[in-house]
């Protein structure tokens, strides 16, 4: 899906504006040239309640994520053309699970999960720069239904305390040992990573592609 844009994007200073590394290693993996430079926006400022959806909660804090670095380095010298940003939340019987605040936090999150089907939302957000100083903004969020298998309390406990669980929204890691307790899922497994590679490409390529293909200057 890059491929045909791969000489467009090159030529712009593109940025990542996320400190995530399952983040960063994606992108890398599909040859997209880009820095990172993590945001300093406040998640805390956001409540989940105050949104209808867990996707319109998630989009807004992937378009906050990206415009706080666009507000940033808008002015710098070496000012980006195109900022990416996301946030991944999980949802169970109608509540929002971010990270988890210490081990307990985390042992009850896959507590909650085990046995159960919960939903991966990653809200991603493409700001843009255009003429005269304005900027662009594509945002959108993607949905990964994932089935977690019933887990003994000691299991839980050990894979709490390899700290994996830690920076993770939902507690725990598809792409790592947490991939052992899940059973299958319905939707994009980059998703549950952190970046739902399929559905950005393709808006990347909805920005910057023509319709026969080439790319658009």
């Amino acid at each position: 899906m890059l491929q045909p844009l791969m000489h467009v994007l090159s030529s712009k200073r593109i940025i990542l504006a996320s400190g995530s590394p399952r983040r960063r290693e994606l992108l890398s993996k599909y040859g997209l040239e880009f820095d990172v430079e993590p945001s300093l926006y406040d998640e805390g400022s956001l409540k989940a309640e105050n949104f209808t959806s867990p996707a319109d909660f998630a989009e807004q804090l992937a378009y906050e994520k990206a415009a706080e670095v666009v507000r940033r380095m808008d002015r710098s010298i070496d000012a980006p053309e195109l900022v990416i940003g996301a946030d991944t939340v999980v949802t169970l019987d109608g509540h929002v699970y971010g990270k988890p605040v210490d081990k307990q936090d985390a042992f009850n999150m896959i507590s909650k999960f085990s046995g159960r089907t919960h939903h991966v939302y990653t809200g991603v957000a493409v700001l843009r720069r255009l003429q005269y100083g304005r900027w662009a903004t594509d945002r959108f969020a993607e949905v990964t239904a994932v089935h977690m298998d019933t887990l003994p309390a000691d299991v839980i406990h050990s894979y709490v305390n390899t700290s994996e669980p830690m920076d993770k929204a939902g507690g725990y890691g598809i792409q790592a040992m947490g991939g052992t307790f899940i059973s299958g899922i319905e939707g994009d497994y980059y998703n549950v990573v952190g970046l739902p590679i399929h559905r950005l490409c393709k808006l990347l390529y909805r920005l910057y592609g023509s319709k026969d293909g080439s790319s658009e200057r």
